[in-house]
């Protein structure tokens, strides 16, 4: 027998706290009252017993990690708890001096010595400080049968995306389980207080919003957003954020016609906001991509020089690639075409779809840039709120700018957002602060570009439009690079034609006069071979081609009504030719001048007469 064993006899299970030569100090683990002193022989008819059967004994699960499962309030009562009974186990043994400080203990922190009894009996039960934690129940909460007919009524009727009312779920669980096959209603049910007292109950506002409004909305619209801001995402400079959108206005074009909503696309840096680049155009897809990122890499003062604005490059020093672009899963990002940047050395990061705050700087470059425009255009052509609602006013009669006139717009509205706008919440470093960097996207921008961390890719305009160019299969042949179904040259390539092998080309698909053949990162120009189809684009080169053989598919059962008469003229001519039993095989040098002679013609002659 040692301290702090466990001993059983029969249903009573004690445990040793004290070990004196004639007397033993115990506790009575199941009743749970205060430590007594008796003779070592009382336990004579004891045996020991282990921790597993006192829980098992007392209904009182305990283990080790149940402490891991415990929540902040549990844990902090749990030790409040044991911070009371701490200064008695000392004095566990000594009855007068345990008694003194349960009092003075109760005095001091306003509580009942019963309490601090029960603390201090429950622990020497156990010896676990987990038993002090607020009681748990462990076996499940057993529901009535009204109960579960609840939880089975909002389940089927309530939490789903029908998003039936409360009152119509209660009815519904009337009518499945409170009624007889004559749909009529039994003597007892639950009220519609008891149905809504559950619900309130057990209601978990996660599952409200993903069984009634879908996981995708309650991703956009509902999830806690508890991020530490974008930086978390994007420490430093290098992190471009791409997205397009549809413009809230209506353009027309040179004449005066209504042509419709142009699309605006952006790259926009993730760390301080600034916008790298723009595309404005007709159509989305890899077409607008390509334009975006010509225009990332280009010098923006030139560019903005075209459209009459003058700017300072300080304001818009952006013309380089962010080593890192993160897309949506929209179908022009999944694209090969637009993968295949990945070869210049940047990392394309696709996002899930419906989670426009993932890329919230992008989101919010074009809710400012719209706000921007679109208070000064009222009444021409942009289009509010309502227009799709019946009877609202059709804004595109109010249409009066071209898209040259909106460009210049957009750029001035980026030239605001770049250089202007005050950015409030950026988390400054003490490096910012030191060197007084200005709360504007520019200035961040020029700032970050200098740290420890910054990465931008150079690449030149004419490797970036091949990278981006898509790319089909090739094969060499005695008739050279067959591309597309047509014919390509190069000098310097003869082994290959030769040899036909199958090779990667990048072709332009609006203007087939040349693709580029590419072989361990180098491109190599080929030409036409074929001249009629020089400067045409893909498509009208394979209008021609389909038109061709549509012609020469015309004219194939005539080619062989044609064939058919020529091998029956032959036929005829041959069987009605003389054949000599023995041709002569002499002589044939003067046979050949006799008959030369016969058949010479002076044509002078005829063309007098």
């Amino acid at each position: 027998m040692k301290k702090h064993d466990l001993l059983k006899d029969g249903n009573n299970i004690i445990r040793v706290l004290e070990i004196q030569p004639d007397k033993i100090l115990m506790i009575d683990c199941a009743k749970r009252t205060m430590p007594v002193w008796v003779k070592s022989s009382v336990l004579d008819s004891f045996i020991g017993c282990t921790d597993e059967v006192l829980n098992q004994t007392t209904n009182f699960t305990v283990t080790v990690t149940d402490i891991e499962n415990l929540n902040a309030d549990q844990k902090r009562t749990m030790y409040d708890r044991y911070t009371l009974i701490a200064p008695i186990l000392p004095f566990i043994a000594d009855e007068r001096m345990r008694s003194k400080l349960i009092g003075s203990i109760a005095t001091e922190h306003n509580i009942s010595k019963q309490t601090i009894r029960s603390y201090l009996c429950l622990y020497l039960a156990y010896m676990n400080i987990i038993v002090l934690a607020p009681r748990q129940r462990l076996d499940d909460i057993k529901l009535t049968q009204d109960e579960k007919n609840i939880r089975w009524a909002l389940n089927k009727f309530f939490y789903t995306t029908k998003k039936q009312s409360l009152m119509t779920a209660y009815t519904m669980m009337l009518k499945e389980k409170y009624c007889d096959n004559m749909d009529v209603l039994a003597d007892k049910y639950p009220s519609f207080y008891q149905f809504r007292y559950f619900y309130r109950k057990t209601k978990k506002m996660q599952n409200f919003y993903i069984s009634r409004n879908g996981l995708k909305n309650y991703q956009r619209n509902n999830r806690p957003l508890i991020g530490d801001g974008i930086q978390s995402f994007a420490p430093a400079i290098g992190v471009g954020m791409l997205d397009s959108t549809v413009c809230d206005i209506y353009l027309i074009n040179d004449t005066g016609n209504i042509v419709g909503r142009p699309i605006l696309t952006a790259c926009i840096d993730a760390y301080s906001g600034v916008c790298c680049g723009y595309v404005l155009s007709w159509s989305g897809g890899v077409y607008s991509l390509r334009g975006l990122m010509l225009n990332v890499i280009a010098d923006k003062a030139t560019w903005c020089k075209q459209f009459g604005i003058s700017i300072n490059k300080e304001d818009w020093s952006c013309n380089k690639l962010p080593a890192t672009m993160v897309t949506d899963m929209g179908s022009e990002y999944k694209s090969e075409n637009f993968e295949q940047i990945a070869e210049l050395g940047v990392k394309i990061v696709n996002l899930p779809s419906y989670r426009p705050e993932l890329k919230g700087m992008v989101e919010k470059f074009f809710d400012v840039v719209q706000a921007n425009y679109k208070k000064h255009l009222k009444g021409k052509g942009v289009i509010e709120v309502d227009y799709q609602e019946r009877g609202a006013h059709d804004y595109r009669k109010d249409a009066c700018l071209t898209m040259v006139d909106f460009e210049k717009i957009i750029l001035h509205c980026i030239m605001y957002y770049n250089s202007q706008r005050i950015i409030e919440n950026f988390p400054y470093t003490e490096a910012m602060i030191a060197e007084n960097v200005k709360p504007y996207a520019s200035c961040i921008w020029n700032w970050g570009k200098s740290q420890f961390g910054a990465h931008l890719i150079k690449v030149s305009a004419e490797e970036l439009i091949l990278t981006l160019l898509p790319r089909t299969t090739g094969k060499f042949s005695r008739f050279g690079l067959k591309v597309n179904k047509m014919r390509y040259h190069c000098d310097g390539y003869t082994e290959q034609y030769l040899k036909g092998d199958e090779v990667t080309v990048a072709y332009n698909p609006e203007d087939v006069t040349s693709v580029w053949l590419l072989e361990n990162g180098i491109y190599a120009k080929f030409t036409i071979i074929e001249s009629r189809f020089e400067g045409k684009d893909l498509i009208a080169v394979q209008e021609l081609q389909t038109a061709q053989r549509s012609i020469t598919k015309g004219a194939n059962q005539d080619n062989l009504q044609a064939q058919i008469h020529l091998a029956r003229h032959i036929e005829i001519i041959a069987g009605s030719a003389r054949r000599s039993a023995d041709v002569s095989v002499k002589n044939i040098r003067d046979n050949r001048k006799c008959e030369q002679h016969k058949r010479h013609r002076n044509y002078m002659e005829g063309a007098k007469s």
